[in-house]
């Protein structure tokens, strides 16, 4: 999937707007001084105001699609087209703003 890399200060969120932040980013791959994302990097959400029936908040969110030809020791990374899931609702995790200069597909 191509597109904008990720890195651990792009802005995240679930759908119901909590803020979403990587658990860690890529150890030996950095855009600008900022490492970026595996697309297997668990996120932590906060804020989220999904009501409890619905089974929210959102606690955590993970990557389900990520780069296809570009990886870090041989783990795909998120680019901002990446899809993802927030647990415990299910609902969408997305990417709204990232650094402009690496792409990688």
């Amino acid at each position: 999937m191509p597109g904008l890399l990720l890195t651990t200060t792009a802005k995240v969120a679930c759908a119901h707007q909590g803020a979403a932040s990587p658990s860690a980013g890529a150890p030996r791959v950095s855009l600008g001084g900022v490492p970026a994302v595996l697309q297997t990097a668990p996120y932590t959400v906060a804020g989220c105001a999904a009501p409890p029936q619905t089974g929210g908040p959102d606690a955590t969110g993970t990557w389900t699609t990520g780069t296809t030809r570009v990886t870090a020791n041989g783990v795909p990374l998120a680019v901002l087209t990446s899809t993802g899931t927030c647990a415990p609702t299910g609902v969408p995790m997305q990417a709204q703003s990232t650094q402009t200069r690496v792409r990688a597909t």
